[in-house]
């Protein structure tokens, strides 16, 4: 499939795991793409995986010169932008809420939601013309033990979401994925060690990989999902409907 040919996406947060994913699924249907992440390493890493229909720039994600940069350069070197996904976010806290520092929830919040309404306002201006899929969490569906302000900040995005694809219709359609654990260095303390008993909360049987939440962020930018605006797609290899019996 070439669902993408000339299509420009950006993806945040994208040197590797979910991110990275996209980007290689998004190239592969024929897509150029804008890739971002903190460290120049990383981003060199993942710019000799995509090849020559890539460029990266390294930043913060929620950093105004480093955004504008990103749009700078996906103008300047493609000429438009079709798509964005907003997969940058951080959990530098594990456990409950009563105990962590504020300071950590501020930064939470400044990257996890804030700075992808800023990401969608931003690409907007600069002429984005189609579709945004941000990432959020099934931590964010229901209480997440031990991810704690982590899942509030997913649950703030699902909100986002909701509220950007009621003002951006019809142009522009806004949806999110809601992935459970899914195997990335960023869930790695989830489940390392002890993959098989995390497996089993799973009626699929197994935890997520990064291509089956590319192969569900593709859909949603895409033509096929031009019906769909506001909606938040729960990837959990079936634990909400075990959850519902």
């Amino acid at each position: 499939m070439e669902r993408f040919t000339e299509h420009v996406a950006i993806i945040t947060g994208a040197s590797r795991g979910i991110g990275l994913a996209v980007a290689e699924r998004l190239v592969a249907e024929g897509a150029r793409v804008v890739v971002t992440a903190r460290k120049q390493d990383g981003l060199d890493a993942a710019l000799r995986r995509l090849g020559t229909n890539a460029i990266g720039v390294a930043g913060h994600a929620d950093d105004p010169e480093h955004r504008a940069a990103v749009l700078g350069s996906a103008l300047d070197r493609y000429g438009r932008i079709d798509h964005l996904v907003n997969n940058a976010g951080i959990n530098p806290v594990y456990g409950p809420m009563a105990p962590t520092d504020l300071n950590a929830v501020r930064k939470m919040f400044d990257v996890n939601v804030l700075s992808a309404f800023e990401w969608a306002r931003d690409a907007v201006d600069a002429g984005l013309s189609d579709s945004i899929v941000n990432m959020a969490s099934i931590a964010g569906l229901s209480a997440s033990p031990g991810l704690a302000f982590y899942g509030v900040t997913k649950a703030a995005l699902i909100g986002l979401t909701r509220q950007l694809a009621a003002e951006l219709a019809p142009g522009i359609r806004v949806n999110a994925v809601a992935p459970a654990v899914v195997k990335t260095s960023f869930a790695r303390a989830l489940y390392e060690g002890r993959e098989q008993q995390a497996a089993a909360a799973y009626p699929l049987g197994r935890l997520g990989e990064p291509s089956d939440v590319a192969g569900a962020v593709a859909f949603l930018l895409s033509s096929d999902a031009s019906w769909m605006t506001g909606q938040t797609l729960q990837l959990d290899g079936g634990a909400g409907v075990r959850s519902a019996l």
